[in-house]
């Protein structure tokens, strides 16, 4: 029986690409996409979800939500100044975050209310659904208001969020869908039911370079070619020019392979919780690693990844394109 996936995003290049994956793997039935404001508004990651489902035209397509933007966003076709830490991820997936790609996607229609739609398919398929964050927490944290025992109902919720060991992405200490909305992140974090956690320390060991992606050999003869030629390319090229990579990062695809492929893995049960005021460190993912620890653990975090076996789930679903 294949896993029922929901999946909250910001796309993203890294999130289409495992947008795409997702719904090809028959292990895994896509039930919704939701979009949350992050790398994108809220509005246009909406409008990012719709149009790469109409790219790939799937023979089931998922219901789509649109979330919320959170204060960092205003309207999201009113031009405003950005801070430095969000301009690097808008370089990295371009304006719109699908790179070049305009893809010629209606307005958005058949939409829901994100929050609502998680809320609703967690009570018609209690304890069955998988939640995949890929983006800002922002939509968990209004379904936990809105429905109390949202995140119980859930199999598990897998979070693609901040950073145990290493420095973070946006500030020298946090991780850019924590300090995007870190009063959300501590909700969702600290809530007592099953989550998996896939900080910086795990999201940034693999990379796809120029050489593998050649490998590929997808063709413009397939939905899943036409789509990944158009933001790929992209992704490599500005992963080369503002980080300085010869590869784009594979977080996203790292956190699907957690759900897809959850025994390729290991984890660690810690204790997390989230700064949310420090002048220096807001947006911090703060654990109890004293050798005497006094807080609860709370979280699985994924403490050991092996990079080829995310590259071959990759290949091993486009190989099937």
């Amino acid at each position: 029986m294949p896993q029922k996936l929901i999946i909250d995003a910001d796309p993203g290049i890294g999130d289409a690409l495992a947008i795409a994956l997702a719904i090809a793997d028959p292990d895994l039935d896509v039930l919704a996409l939701t979009a949350v404001g992050g790398c994108v508004s809220a509005m246009q990651a909406g409008r990012n979800l719709q149009a790469i489902v109409e790219a790939l035209d799937p023979a089931k397509w998922p219901r789509i939500g649109v979330g919320y933007s959170g204060q960092r966003f205003q309207d999201e076709d009113e031009q405003h100044t950005i801070p430095d830490w969000q301009l690097l991820h808008r370089n990295l997936h371009g304006v719109n975050g699908l790179g070049e790609w305009r893809p010629t996607a209606a307005d958005l229609h058949h939409t829901k209310d994100a929050v609502k739609l998680m809320t609703e398919l967690s009570r018609q398929y209690p304890n069955e659904i998988v939640l995949l964050s890929m983006g800002p927490l922002t939509n968990l944290e209004l379904a936990c208001e809105l429905d109390t025992e949202f995140l119980s109902r859930l199999k598990g919720v897998v979070c693609l969020a901040g950073a145990v060991s290493p420095p973070g992405d946006v500030t020298p200490v946090a991780e850019f869908n924590v300090h995007y909305d870190p009063t959300a992140a501590r909700v969702v974090l600290r809530y007592p039911a099953t989550k998996t956690l896939v900080p910086l320390d795990a999201s940034q060991r693999t990379i796809l370079t120029f050489e593998q992606y050649d490998r590929l050999g997808l063709t413009e003869e397939t939905p899943h070619g036409r789509l990944l030629h158009q933001l790929i390319p992209f992704a490599l090229r500005a992963h080369h020019q503002h980080l300085g990579m010869e590869g784009m990062l594979l977080a996203e695809v790292t956190a699907l392979v957690a759900v897809a492929r959850p025994q390729q893995f290991q984890r660690t049960t810690m204790a997390v919780d989230v700064e949310i005021e420090g002048e220096l460190t807001r947006g911090m993912t703060v654990f109890d690693r004293r050798a005497n620890p006094t807080w609860r653990k709370n979280i699985d975090v994924l403490s050991d990844v092996e990079p080829q076996g995310v590259l071959d789930y990759l290949t091993g679903i486009l190989g099937t394109r």
